[in-house]
């Protein structure tokens, strides 16, 4: 027993270096997802640009003059929020825009002074205004957006991608989360949580690094030697296999290493930013401090994207309870946050299109939620709003230049066209040619889905 044991935790422990960052990636199979229906795909992959806190439509893409010219009004709302707090429906006072609002593109649609680079870009943009979501705080509401549930360990939308696409690139992680947070929900957003364990994502970096350093990435052996590394750690794993007996946790870790190997060859490449050209990185603001972070995370998106990964999670915030866009009492700080995604996520969509890969990629932005129309306590910020916000895709077969749905004169509840994050869901697997209502999985007794027992697909921002 103790000789099993210790060959078990040998085994474990030598998943590290490419191990760690590959482990339980690697889809070997074209698709896990029989039951799905086939459908010609419109897109192939999903490029997510989560801005974590909750970034305010009424201050970015959700023009509302109507809280600027009646500013400082006590008005009464609905709120869920407030309800849970004091029990009853509360007066609130509307805090107007700081910020000036303009038409852009042919489609003249309305873009906040914080976004001037995608602004230039709103006729590639498919707006949706009428947001709503579960969930009042971070913790609950990021779950949901990342998995479908607030509270039960569901797996991630990256992993239901992967788990019915299977990987395009055998070499690569179909499922990456660059930078991602430890805080609301951790790993469990891009957690598999009962899918098989090579569904999960591979995250690289956090949020208060920088990326990867690639020289850590290089075989210190040369080709001769790590072969027969290789070969001995290969006859190794199926001894181990043959003595333990199949388990998925134990076929992950094996096939983090088939992938650990492969990716020796592809993934310092891959992740080297230095292979662009000076003005490649001038267009994503690499050159300048404010911009630099994140615009290194949305290169290294596209160049992961060009390389066949299916999901690629690019994350702006941080691992604290109230996390980069939640400005409660301090709404003008969403002018630094803007400044430095502005123009890495303008040069990206530039970049995707030029190369032709906007056309099967998705890219969708957007928060847990938004923000209130009016003043928390009175004070200088905004409190979370479920109830009605802005998030966009751009790619992927959505309609160009078109924006659905519509909240109500302040912008805090969808009154038109409402999209239900489960509805967004769904019509984000419809693109990628899943049917949400087949992609399942057998877990305790019944078949689990992303979208539960809910969701549709939304036909009216679909050409």
């Amino acid at each position: 027993m103790a000789s099993t044991l210790g060959r078990r935790r040998w085994l474990q422990g030598s998943a590290c270096g490419f191990g760690a960052l590959a482990l339980q990636s690697l889809l070997a199979t074209p698709s896990l997802a029989g039951t799905s229906t086939p459908r010609l795909p419109t897109a192939k992959r999903i490029i997510f640009l989560f801005m974590q806190g909750g970034v305010s439509q009424v201050d970015s893409f959700d023009y509302k003059p109507l809280i600027n010219q009646r500013a400082g009004e006590v008005l009464t709302f609905a709120d869920a929020r407030q309800l849970a707090k004091v029990g009853r429906n509360t007066e609130q006072t509307l805090l107007p825009t700081p910020w000036s609002f303009s038409q852009h593109g042919q489609s003249s649609r309305w873009v906040s002074e914080l976004f001037p680079h995608m602004a230039k870009h709103v006729d590639d943009l498919c707006f949706l205004h009428a947001m709503h979501t579960n969930g009042v705080a971070h913790g609950p509401a990021t779950l949901f957006l990342h998995c479908g549930a607030m509270q039960e360990a569901r797996p991630s939308f990256g992993s239901w991608v992967l788990y019915g696409l299977g990987a395009e690139n055998q070499n690569l992680p179909g499922f990456v989360s660059i930078a991602p947070s430890l805080g609301n929900g951790g790993v469990r957003n891009f957690g598999s949580a009962f899918l098989p364990t090579n569904c999960q994502g591979s995250p690289i970096g956090s949020p208060s690094t920088e990326l990867l350093e690639i020289a850590a990435l290089q075989s210190p052996f040369s080709n001769e030697r790590e072969m027969a590394r290789r070969e001995l750690l290969r006859q190794v794993n199926q001894h181990q296999a043959a003595k333990l007996g199949a388990s998925d946790e134990l076929n992950g870790v094996l096939e983090s290493h088939e992938l650990a190997w492969r990716m020796q060859a592809v993934a310092p490449e891959v992740l080297d930013l230095t292979n662009e050209t000076a003005e490649t990185h001038q267009a994503y603001g690499l050159d300048q401090p404010q911009t630099r972070s994140y615009g290194r995370r949305c290169l290294l998106a596209r160049r992961l994207c060009e390389a066949g990964v299916r999901f690629i999670q690019v994350n702006y915030g941080d691992n604290s309870a109230n996390p980069a866009w939640d400005q409660h009492s301090n709404l003008p700080k969403h002018a630094e946050h803007a400044a430095a995604v502005d123009q890495p996520i303008a040069a990206l969509l530039a970049d995707l299109k030029q190369r032709g890969l906007l056309e099967d990629t998705i890219v969708w932005w957007g928060s847990e939620f938004g923000r209130t129309p009016y003043s928390e306590n009175n004070g200088t910020g905004r409190d979370h709003n479920p109830n009605g916000f802005t998030m966009w895709v751009a790619g992927g077969g959505f309609k160009p230049g078109f924006a659905y749905g519509e909240t109500d004169e302040f912008g805090f509840q969808g009154i038109q066209g409402r999209i239900h994050m489960h509805d967004l869901h769904a019509t984000l697997l419809h693109q990628l040619g899943l049917n949400h209502l087949e992609l399942t999985y057998k877990h305790a007794g019944r078949d689990f889905r992303l979208t539960d027992v809910h969701g549709r697909v939304v036909q009216e921002i679909l050409p």
